[in-house]
């Protein structure tokens, strides 16, 4: 006998069929969800460093490194070139004042020397040559003078003489008149004599000025390359440290060539470099501090170089206070340069997020902890902890500071516990 099967209502097929089409309506719609709206990025919360806005004291500062140098350094140039003969010391040699350091040889300046030295000795004996003549010429001229007045006092006797006689009509008038004649040549040639004696005083004070003058001259010269030839011996101008000695036996070195250097001992100063973008900022008496030893030390600019190079300029500090003990020239200090007074401000402390956003936006955490949001913000002036809110953010708000760099586009993130 046949048997009657009943239709099953919910076949395989179909029941795959409508799976199917459950699972492509779910697709469709989550893509549609994704899609529209914000997007969003599950992230795990303890690998983000989060920060809360909070009111603080701000001061405005950037840290800066700095190389130890003397606060005094003076160049040893060689004043004379020549060859180097000697060193009497070593790089780093603690020196005084005036003692030698090297010696340098230079066969041209000594035979230059020589030639000077014959020149004050020629010089010498020609002005003794010239002493001795004008003397002579004096004592010749004085015998002359001495002689006419001889002769003046005879003629003068015997004119007196005949005028007597002549006035007795003793004698004729022509030898009366040989004797007046006689008296008046002897007395005009004895103020002539006195003339040319006192001309010949003054021609020889003239001529022993001029002696000296040339005399000194060649004295001074043959000082000076005395000086020059003292000069290849290169002596410590002044107390100190000798540093960058560049020297050694057999080295020619010109004239104005650099030895080296002598730091003075006693103190020091810090030369740092600044961005150029603060160029504008800094200037002579803002502050400073570095840390050394568990120890902040504070220092103040003294001297700013305005010249940029690379980007950069540089400035002198100088400690203010306590100098930090133990410290070397060629040392390279953490410096924290502050450009702000100490102020009341809103802090968000600083992270690698700035990179990303430039501190305009940042991911704001809500209030139960679930997600993180975009919002625009205005952060101002920045030290080495914190930046300075202005804008977009209030004083409780927690932020995420680590880095943005795989958020892409993201504007959410979910916070997975």
């Amino acid at each position: 006998m046949d048997r009657v099967i009943q239709k099953k209502k919910w076949g395989r097929k179909r029941i795959l069929t409508i799976s199917g089409i459950v699972v492509l309506a779910a697709l469709i719609a989550g893509s549609i969800y994704f899609t529209s709206g914000k997007s969003r990025l599950n992230v795990e919360a303890d690998r983000l460093t989060i920060s809360e806005v909070k009111q603080g004291v701000f001061q405005e500062n950037i840290p800066v490194n700095g190389v130890v140098l003397p606060l005094t350094s003076i160049y040893l140039d060689a004043q004379e070139g020549g060859r180097v003969e000697e060193k009497y010391v070593e790089d780093g040699a603690v020196m005084k004042k005036g003692d030698p350091i090297l010696r340098l040889s230079n066969t041209d300046l000594l035979m230059t020397m020589v030639t000077q030295q014959s020149t004050v000795f020629n010089t010498l004996t020609q002005m003794q040559i010239n002493r001795n003549a004008a003397q002579q010429n004096t004592v010749n001229k004085l015998t002359a003078m001495a002689d006419v007045s001889s002769l003046l006092t005879e003629a003068k006797r015997l004119y007196n003489l005949n005028k007597r006689l002549y006035e007795q009509k003793a004698i004729g008038l022509q030898e009366f008149k040989k004797s007046e004649n006689d008296f008046n040549y002897y007395m005009e040639k004895e103020k002539l004599s006195k003339r040319i004696l006192q001309a010949d005083s003054v021609s020889t004070t003239q001529q022993q000025t001029q002696d000296r003058q040339s005399y000194d001259a060649a004295q001074n010269a043959l000082s000076l390359m005395q000086k020059k030839v003292g000069d290849l011996i290169v002596r410590a101008p002044v107390d100190g440290q000798l540093t960058s000695l560049d020297a050694e036996i057999g080295q020619n070195k010109n004239k104005g060539e650099r030895l080296g250097q002598l730091d003075v001992i006693g103190g020091f100063k810090v030369r740092v470099d600044i961005d150029e973008h603060y160029i504008s900022r800094v200037y002579t008496g803002l502050m400073a501090t570095v840390p050394l030893s568990g120890k902040e030390y504070k220092l103040k600019i003294t001297k700013v170089y305005t010249q940029v190079t690379g980007g950069r300029f540089q400035v002198d500090m100088e400690f203010d206070g306590e100098v930090a003990p133990g410290i070397r020239r060629g040392q390279t200090l953490q410096i924290v340069l502050a450009l702000s007074e100490e102020r009341k401000a809103l802090l968000l402390a600083k992270g690698g997020f700035y990179q990303q956003t430039g501190g305009n936006w940042v991911f704001k955490v809500r209030e139960d902890g679930s997600s993180a949001y975009k919002v625009n913000v205005q952060l101002g002036n920045q030290n080495r902890d914190f930046y300075e809110v202005i804008g977009g953010l209030q004083p409780g708000d927690k932020v995420v500071t680590s880095s943005y760099e795989n958020y892409g586009t993201m504007e959410e993130l979910i916070l997975k516990k």
